[in-house]
């Protein structure tokens, strides 16, 4: 096999075709955690504020609990800002002021 028949085949298997292939098949989960995080603090916002007294502190944690995860997903994918989010959302000023608090 001569230095040409192997660049050739080199060519033909192509390394880096493989490697595209992967990056968009983790860009595509990426994509799709992020979207069920937002369905989620979109879910649990909305049980948060249409609560009732005796339910609100139960559903706040819970949208703490997903804000704080969607926000740290976003993060992962570099998005570092959430104004944005929070103005799209409504998320209340009760859900952010908790956000990462460790509850026992």
């Amino acid at each position: 096999m001569s230095l040409r028949d192997s660049l050739d085949l080199i060519r033909a298997v192509n390394p880096e075709g493989g490697h595209a292939v992967l990056e968009h098949e983790i860009m595509g989960e990426r994509a799709a955690s992020l979207g069920a995080a937002e369905q989620r603090v979109a879910k649990t916002v909305s049980a948060y504020n249409t609560a009732t007294p005796g339910e609100r502190t139960e559903q706040l944690a819970a949208a703490q609990n997903a804000v704080w995860a969607y926000f740290v997903q976003r993060e992962l994918c570099g998005f570092k800002r959430h104004q944005d989010v929070i103005a799209a959302f409504a998320i209340p000023r009760e859900v952010l002021n908790g956000l990462g608090a460790v509850r026992r």
